[in-house]
């Protein structure tokens, strides 16, 4: 599909990307939009690129280079999942895959590009594990030069079985690798070495959360001081302080995600914090809402403001965009994604009536151009 470039200038306009889920569905792979961060409005969803599941994405520091894993075992012929390396058309953000590679286990399900561009880190769901490809100067991803496999389980018979890795993300500096396993309700800490492309457990090799949390996505605050662990399984977030020289998480907090009179099932799914630091959002499959909470400055421990409705159901992920003005909620099971205003006293979310049709998607990722 071919697409001409807009004439917005490059502080009115950003690239949107969706990752999707195709597998009997009627996505085809990743879709784009253009956002205007004057006004909030999004263009008509077009595809950016053919691919199977790419169900989260990442993009390059040098803007140039997408990455989506391949959320499926036997992406590449054997045993693991896959990861997709696409190179970005300055002009029109179409997508060209440059290649793909084994994501070091089966079930990928998010990754991050380590902030010297030289290694995407990938977590696999199905195995447990985590790994780290690196990337070279044209974009491609190699095999693997490390792989790290999870041990263990928790009180949940049914979704803790065994090791679950639902994230993989990196601090401030580079030098720690944090992986949420909600199989095991740990957050796994690893020292990262982006030459060797290496991770090798620290000292502690893990933070817990409460048994049957099921931790699954992770964020820092801006300052570096304080982390967020959003807990699928028993609808909390856990507020960690951050000792950023040394590498360690202290538990500080755990905070309901949903409003005190709502019993029934939910499962939270994503967790970001508002670049100023004052504020974080998390979603909630099954409330379908984006639970809102002010930060407080001291101890980054937080307090419930809002619930806002996400506009669909089953809000799997968000984003916030480059000004910080707009949140982006994609809602999996409703086949949409809606436009939110941030209110930036409050943090509060209003809706601009903003509402795209994007099949199943699971990911937001922008690109300022």
């Amino acid at each position: 599909m071919k697409r001409s470039a807009k004439s917005a200038t490059p502080t009115e306009s950003c690239q949107v990307y969706f990752g999707t889920y195709t597998a009997k569905t009627e996505s085809q792979g990743i879709y784009m939009c253009r956002l205007d961060m004057t006004t909030g409005v999004l263009t008509a969803p077009e595809l950016a690129t053919a691919a199977v599941n790419p169900s989260f994405l990442g993009v390059h520091p040098n803007r140039r280079f997408l990455y989506a894993v391949s959320e499926m075992a036997g992406g590449t012929g054997g045993k693991t999942g896959a990861v997709s390396a696409f190179g970005i058309d300055a002009a029109t953000g179409e997508l060209t895959q440059l290649n793909q590679a084994s994501s070091g286990g089966a079930g990928p399900c998010h990754l991050v590009v380590d902030r010297a561009g030289k290694n995407a880190l990938v977590a696999n769901y199905s195995s447990g594990s985590v790994a780290v490809l690196p990337i070279d100067m044209d974009g491609r991803l190699r095999e693997p030069s490390c792989a790290v496999q999870h041990r263990g389980s928790s009180v949940n018979r049914s979704r803790q079985e065994g090791p679950h890795a639902h994230s993989i993300n990196l601090d401030a500096a580079n030098r720690f690798a944090f992986a949420a396993d909600l199989g095991t309700d740990k957050v796994y800490v690893y020292a990262f070495d982006p030459v060797q492309g290496t991770l090798t457990p620290h000292t502690p090799p893990a933070a817990a959360v409460k048994p049957g949390a099921g931790p699954r996505h992770f964020a820092f605050h801006p300052s570096g001081t304080s982390a967020y662990v959003i807990n699928e399984l028993d609808s909390t977030v856990t507020v960690f302080g951050y000792d950023a020289a040394r590498g360690v998480l202290r538990d500080a907090q755990a905070i309901s995600t949903l409003p005190e009179d709502f019993k029934e099932t939910n499962y939270p799914a994503e967790v970001q914090v508002h670049p100023s630091g004052r504020f974080v959002y998390g979603s909630n499959r099954g409330h379908d809402s984006i639970a809102v909470f002010a930060v407080d400055a001291a101890t980054g421990t937080l307090t419930p403001s809002q619930h806002s409705p996400s506009g669909g159901k089953w809000p799997r992920h968000f984003g916030i965009d480059p000004t910080s003005r707009w949140l982006i909620a994609a809602n999996h099971n409703s086949n949409n994604v809606v436009v939110f205003g941030i209110d930036a006293q409050t943090g509060e979310l209003s809706p601009t009536g903003q509402v795209i049709d994007v099949p199943m998607a699971v990911c937001v990722t922008f690109l300022a151009v």
